[in-house]
């Protein structure tokens, strides 16, 4: 995928997760992140994962971080140490970062996660446990 758009997308899809149980307003997050599956509800071009997961959390009563970088995730929030249903997964990759929403943990032991900019658009998939540095619980 190109610079503007970060595909996450691994072999094993979403539907194929094993949901964990969800923290305190987990599925708020989740519920309003879904509703923009496939659409990108920004109106940005490129490098909106950040802006994307900042609107999600203001909608649901949360502050964001307020940038439109996704490393700003690595400092917001309560740090845990794995994936929770919920947390707030933020990784790294060539040229830049990338954030979204824990949704589930797949067959493998994969995070799946829910992110904008993911090929362009509000994508759920399978990522790398690997590839992500932190988990953080909003504030």
């Amino acid at each position: 995928m190109g610079s503007d758009g970060f595909d996450v997308t691994q072999s094993g899809a979403a539907s194929s997760g094993v949901a964990m149980s969800g923290g305190f307003s987990g599925s708020s997050l989740i519920a309003e992140a879904r509703r923009y599956l496939g659409g990108n509800p920004t109106g940005r071009g490129s490098l909106w994962c950040a802006r994307f997961l900042n609107m999600v959390l203001e909608r649901t009563g949360h502050r964001g971080t307020g940038s439109d970088l996704a490393a700003s995730f690595a400092h917001y929030g309560q740090r845990v140490s794995g994936p929770e249903v919920g947390a707030i997964a933020v990784m790294s990759r060539r040229g830049g970062g990338h954030v979204g929403i824990i949704t589930g943990i797949d067959a493998r032991g994969n995070p799946i996660m829910i992110s904008g900019n993911n090929g362009h658009r509000v994508r759920e998939a399978a990522v790398s446990r690997g590839r992500i540095y932190a988990y953080v619980m909003p504030n």
